[in-house]
């Protein structure tokens, strides 16, 4: 099959990419680094020419509404126009757990604009909904610190590898769609200033984590089970500590 990868050279993208190249697919990484814009159209038909199959990787740093819900109406738009002329027969995109119970707000808010178009857009899909990365742990610990402190809430996540989300999107790339939402998660499930304790340990950092039930999530309230699985999910191999012996 051909696979056009949206963002494939990114975290999760160069991962996805080199798993479906070493299975027989032409997997085709695209980005604006190669010549494909989705923000702006730039380069999509070219790229969709004879695609079974997109997979949407999609990403912008910048968490305000004003930035995000833009961006990923515009790409997801974009896209889907392309495909349904190219006649892609699934569209799959990898969204986040907690996007339909965070609601329009901050991050979500895009990745909530993302999802809507994908379910309006005519394409067979899946959504893929994951919990955080383990990569991105020392970004949760750096926002959170105050005077030498981390302060995090204890609510629930369980984080996962970046390896086996691209495991799992790849893996999804060569199934039929099932037009609706599938959710992955680590082996682990604990609170928020547990994940980052361990982590800063590990790196032998001595910032002291301190509970703040006010602290939200990268400035975004939410409650105890805002941002795990609430029922079946897929479940990665690689527990955290196995990827902190990685690094």
């Amino acid at each position: 099959m051909k696979i056009v990868v949206i963002g494939g050279t990114g975290l999760i993208g160069k991962h996805v990419v080199e798993s479906l190249s070493s299975q027989g697919h032409e997997a085709i990484a695209a980005s604006p680094s190669t010549g494909v814009d989705s923000v702006t159209g730039q380069g999509l038909d070219e790229a969709m020419a004879g695609a079974d199959v997109v997979v949407d990787l999609t990403n912008t740093a910048d968490f305000d509404e004003k930035v995000v819900v833009p961006f990923f109406s515009a790409s997801s738009r974009n896209l889907l126009a392309a495909e349904t002329k190219a006649g892609v027969g699934h569209h799959v995109a990898l969204s986040i757990v907690g996007t339909d119970r965070i609601g329009a707000v901050g991050y979500f808010a895009g990745k909530t604009a993302q999802e809507k178009a994908i379910r309006e857009g005519g394409v067979p899909y899946t959504i893929l909904r994951a919990t955080q990365f383990f990569e991105f742990l020392p970004a949760i610990a750096e926002a959170a610190t105050r005077d030498g402190s981390v302060y995090v809430t204890s609510h629930l996540m369980q984080p996962m590898a970046a390896a086996d989300v691209a495991r799992i999107v790849a893996e999804t790339a060569v199934s039929a769609a099932i037009n609706g939402v599938l959710e992955m998660a680590g082996p682990e499930r604990g609170g928020i200033n547990e994940f980052v304790s361990r982590v800063l340990a590990a790196h032998n950092d001595p910032r002291p984590v301190v509970i703040d039930t006010e602290a939200g999530y990268f400035g975004m309230p939410i409650e105890e089970t805002s941002i795990v699985p609430l029922g079946e999910a897929r479940i990665g191999d690689i527990s955290l500590k196995e990827w902190l012996n990685q690094q």
